[in-house]
């Protein structure tokens, strides 16, 4: 490279092209910047990228484009969950699960600790199911529902389920993220649990509280509210707590453990079959939106059925607000985020592959100078990589791959270097808008990134206090232990 050159100047260049492209973006185009407009910002930056690594960096194209080409790769089974996904969400609400969980969840969740109850909730079924996604797409979806019905604001709502879906994303043993960061550091995956009990429980209880005073503070709405949703819903759908054994289905699938694809692709068959026996009235009432009046009803039932699946569909209540609990988008509904995680994905492998990404993260490297630097520096360095290669999984690798061999020769536990990239790698992830994590969790709730963010609590209150518990010295320990994968 030319010596007139500065790689770290030039490194920076792709990155502050795309915060400025996406900031435009979003101040004109709102919450509809991921309709396309963040699309285009991530390919163009994506440009800028190569042009300046071919040029500058002598990074040959087949470098590139195998790098990117690999990154797709690795993200295409969740894309497939995703459109299951969509699935799941347009079966459940037309079979009138959701309808049936927001109907009983009205009555039986006192509005001054909803908000609580929604993260606890969260909490308890993704440590038990060790998949953030699944819990916001299923029980979540649900309690967004109850949250509008009791008179809470979206953003607000999905704040608090997003941070208890996180909790247990982190905590679980079942959880891929959990095993990853464990895994990658050689560190016992028990070892590393136990260990972010010193940050990630203070974490949740302060995000507990709050959530606590924020409802206890909050008016709700009244008993006349409350029969008027639950008279709606109950006209438009049958509801019955027969229809909840699916969910209870979906949660043993969970328990045995079966792979996440073959959980939601079987969930939204049976919530499909559902919608068949409970609610012929309403696929028929889809199906007409397409069919001529007069139709088969066979056909009609078919139609509604198949449109459940994939289409988004809007049903008509007389009440706007309960019109928007059950309209759903489907797996179509799933194709912008779809076409922005893989833009995502060529954003940050160019950067991967023209070594930008190792430039930029020496620049934050002599920040760990001290143990409170090395933790600091190991966090922000999860939340820069979440922002640029866009996905969690991604992070935590880099982030390993950048500090291990720094932590060993300072002398420190490889507990802390794991613990450390999992409060800010895995639960800063649903916060930035272009990731994979935001993206989805926004497209789920249909509440935008930028809406629920600063209601997550737990998702930034975590990372600062990793910062806060090593500037105490709180049970981190220089000695290295003797377990296979870690030496000094």
């Amino acid at each position: 490279m030319n010596g007139k050159f500065s790689p770290k100047l030039i490194s920076l260049i792709p990155l502050v092209v795309l915060i400025g492209l996406l900031a435009l973006c979003i101040s004109i185009f709102g919450s509809d910047s991921i309709l396309g407009a963040s699309q285009v910002a991530l390919l163009v930056s994506a440009g800028v990228c190569i042009i300046l690594g071919m040029t500058c960096f002598k990074t040959e194209w087949s470098a590139i484009s195998e790098t990117v080409s690999t990154d797709i790769k690795n993200v295409s089974s969740a894309i497939l969950i995703l459109f299951l996904i969509g699935a799941i969400s347009g079966t459940w609400t037309m079979s009138g699960i959701i309808p049936t969980l927001i109907y009983y969840g009205v009555q039986i969740i006192h509005p001054k600790v909803f908000l609580l109850s929604a993260c606890l909730i969260c909490s308890i079924v993704s440590v038990m199911i060790g998949s953030s996604w699944t819990t916001i797409a299923t029980i979540g979806v649900a309690l967004l529902g109850i949250g509008q019905a009791l008179g809470f604001s979206p953003g607000l709502t999905a704040g608090a389920i997003i941070s208890g879906a996180y909790f247990g994303d982190k905590i679980s043993p079942l959880s891929d993220t959990t095993v990853m960061a464990s895994s990658v550091n050689g560190v016992p995956l028990f070892q590393h649990i136990r260990y972010m009990f010193y940050t990630t429980v203070p974490s949740i209880l302060i995000a507990l509280i709050i959530y606590l005073i924020l409802g206890l503070g909050g008016d709700g709405i009244g008993a006349s509210d409350i029969s008027l949703y639950k008279e709606t819903l109950g006209s438009k759908f049958h509801i019955s707590p027969i229809l909840l054994v699916v969910p209870l289905i979906t949660v043993w699938m969970i328990y045995k453990r079966l792979p996440a694809i073959a959980v939601l692709g079987i969930s939204s068959v049976l919530a499909a079959a559902a919608a068949c026996l409970a609610q012929p009235g309403i696929l028929r009432e889809i199906a007409l939106q397409t069919l001529p009046a007069g139709s088969p009803d066979g056909r009609l039932l078919f139609t509604g059925t198949v449109r459940s699946f994939y289409d988004s569909i809007t049903l008509s209540t007389g009440i706007p607000e309960i019109d928007s609990l059950v309209s759903t988008r489907g797996m179509l509904g799933m194709l912008n985020t779809v076409y922005l995680i893989i833009c995502a994905m060529c954003f940050g492998g160019c950067m991967k592959a023209t070594g930008m990404i190792g430039i930029i993260a020496d620049m934050i490297r002599p920040m760990a100078k001290s143990r409170t630097g090395l933790v600091s520096s190991t966090v922000l360095t999860g939340f820069f990589l979440n922002a640029t290669v866009s996905d969690q999984y991604l992070s935590i690798i880099m982030d390993s791959d950048i500090y291990r061999e720094l932590y060993r020769k300072k002398g420190f536990d490889l507990r802390l270097l794991s613990r450390s990239i999992e409060d800010s790698a895995t639960v800063t992830s649903p916060l930035i808008p272009w990731s994979s994590c935001g993206m989805t969790q926004a497209t789920i709730l249909s509440v935008p990134t930028l809406v629920y963010a600063p209601y997550a609590f737990f998702c930034f209150i975590s990372p600062l206090m990793s910062i806060l518990v090593a500037a105490l010295g709180w049970k981190i320990s220089r000695r290295i232990p003797d377990t296979p994968g870690q030496t000094s």
